[in-house]
């Protein structure tokens, strides 16, 4: 029997001692292509051949997050593993967890799911999180702060969420608000603070020496961090033991999955979004999906479009945005109207509204509008019931906390399962003002013959999603005049 020889190397890599032939036997079932690498330029101009490889045979390294990877490759060819490292898990018991979620005094007892991620987390001293939007994710990520009590380094990928995940671990107990040193655009990357907590935008270019500092790392939205920066932080913290990553969901891919699992260590799944809801704990939902049918010369003449054609032709539709004003304020509650592009389509549409209801709450958020800004904005809407915010999908898609949200719009179309999901994670929270909340997708069937448009071919990919994630749902065609 061959027999593949495992050493820890440091805190991001393990070293493997094999056959050479074994050696890119390995390396063959830990590269994978990444979706659409034909489209990326570096693969296109020939610099890059469209892999990920998370095996290097000159070096035997591979990530430290993918022993249990590794333990299954060797299953499958009865390949024997020997261990020259100590990788046990840390002895810690659900009763030791309980005993030490009672010394915080929170202000509520965490959920058992909760609770079973938390002990998770500390025995395996690494670990990625599948856990869905408002399932409590920060209340986890303040229990295992607060449980190692070491020099952490928690990454986030917007500055909104900076200063909500600050304002949550505060209302959580943290008697000392000092130890938390925020980083972002022009903020000081050293202090004497305990607990750093920094969009990853304003710390990769760090050297090496500075991320020395950290024990713990906990990237929140890991699903991030799939990009090179983030990689690279990642694999800077070489001494940082603690290494967990949270997510509300992944994009389906194993090439993502793997990449992540790399970084952090396997996927443990708390709980689904449905559970949640058949719970009681978060709100109900229902969508309803509006797909808007165009007269047949109109469909002929977009038979030919360019995605970048066809998307430009929606978004500066004067009927389909007047339809989209209409249907917001014919809403009750609080809503939130969702879109890609800044100047072409969300200031139309907020303009639009404006003009139509001057007296109404409505405000305009996109990535020029600061971070305090916002985290304002966020405050009035939980305290209202007749708000409207108009905002884009990479300000508001990502791990806003806004409870009391009656209604979401997506007014453009997308197939991102990940931000599909996030999106509609902003109107979940209970409140005492809604009993459910409710989806609108707008989609566009332009579709000439037997062709069907990209946007349509999107919203599809949307419906898949809903059905996977045992959504209530409602289809709609309406016909709209041109």
């Amino acid at each position: 029997m061959e027999i593949i020889k495992l050493e820890k190397y440091n805190e991001v890599y393990n070293k493997i001692y094999c056959e050479p032939s074994i050696g890119y036997e390995i390396k063959d079932y830990f590269t994978f292509k990444v979706p659409n690498y034909q489209f990326i330029p570096a693969y296109r101009n020939k610099l890059w051949d469209g892999n990920i490889y998370l095996y290097n045979p000159l070096t035997c390294l591979l990530y430290g997050g993918l022993n249990e990877h590794l333990e299954e490759f060797c299953k499958q060819r009865n390949y024997k593993i020997e261990y020259l490292s100590n990788f046990d898990d840390t002895e810690f018991s659900v009763s030791e967890a309980k005993d030490f979620v009672k010394t915080l005094n929170l202000p509520f007892e965490p959920r058992d799911y909760q609770l079973e991620a938390f002990v998770t987390c500390v025995r395996k001293n690494r670990k990625l999180i599948l856990s869905p939007t408002a399932s409590g994710k920060s209340m986890l990520l303040y229990l295992i702060t607060r449980y190692y009590n070491k020099k952490t380094l928690i990454i986030v990928p917007t500055t909104s969420l900076i200063h909500q995940l600050g304002s949550d671990f505060i209302s959580y107990g943290l008697d000392s608000p000092d130890s938390i040193h925020r980083i972002f655009q022009g903020q000081d990357k050293i202090s004497d603070a305990k607990y750093f907590i920094s969009t990853w935008q304003s710390i990769y270019k760090q050297p090496k020496k500075w991320f020395e500092q950290f024990d713990v790392v906990i990237g929140d939205e890991a699903h991030l961090f799939k990009s090179k920066s983030l990689t690279t932080i990642m694999t800077n913290l070489d001494n940082c033991k603690y290494r967990f990553g949270f997510t509300g969901t992944l994009d389906g891919t194993n090439t993502h999955k793997l990449m992540l699992e790399a970084l952090f260590g396997s996927v443990k799944k708390t709980i689904s979004t449905n559970e949640l809801i058949e719970n009681n704990i978060l709100s109900d939902f229902m969508i309803k999906s509006l797909v808007l049918k165009y007269p047949e010369d109109v469909r002929k003449n977009c038979s030919k479009f360019s995605y970048v054609e066809e998307m430009n032709y929606l978004v500066g539709l004067k009927q389909r945005n007047e339809f989209i004003r209409n249907l917001i304020l014919s809403l009750k509650g609080n809503s939130l109207l969702l879109f890609q592009y800044v100047d072409k389509h969300g200031s139309i549409l907020y303009n639009l509204i404006k003009e139509k209801e001057p007296n109404r709450q409505i405000y305009f958020i996109h990535g020029g509008i600061d971070s305090q800004e916002r985290e304002r904005i966020r405050k009035i809407v939980d305290e209202s019931n007749d708000c409207i915010i108009v905002a884009s999908f990479g300000t508001f898609s990502t791990g806003i906390n806004i409870r009391n949200l009656h209604n979401i719009i997506f007014s453009s179309p997308s197939k991102s399962k990940i931000r599909n999901l996030q999106s509609i994670g902003r109107g979940l929270r209970k409140s005492n003002s809604k009993d459910i909340a409710t989806l609108y997708d707008i989609a566009d069937d332009l579709s000439w013959k037997s062709k069907k448009n990209y946007t349509l071919l999107h919203y599809i990919e949307r419906m898949k999603t809903y059905i996977e994630e045992k959504f209530k749902y409602k289809v709609y065609n309406i016909n709209i005049k041109i």
